[in-house]
């Protein structure tokens, strides 16, 4: 995301939360420069890090919804 500085100053607070939750970094654009503001590398998380614990989809042997007998279900 890129941002011009008075941007910047109007959720200045807002967006350096932004970045310390997600490690996303933002980057502004003053003048002709392009200035990134980015979190320490050791308070960024990793992706796998970030990803949420799913409840397991499907639970017991996977091998006996192969070989069960669809055809009742099936309509063309």
């Amino acid at each position: 995301m890129a941002l011009t500085a008075s941007k910047l100053r109007e959720n200045i607070y807002r967006i350096l939360d932004q970045v310390a939750e997600t490690g996303v970094p933002v980057e502004i654009i003053r003048g002709h420069k392009r200035l990134k503001i980015v979190p320490a590398e050791e308070s960024v998380p990793s992706k796998v890090g970030r990803l949420k614990a799913r409840p397991k989809a499907l639970v017991g042997n996977p091998q006996l919804l192969v070989h069960m007998d669809w055809s009742k279900e099936w309509k063309p």
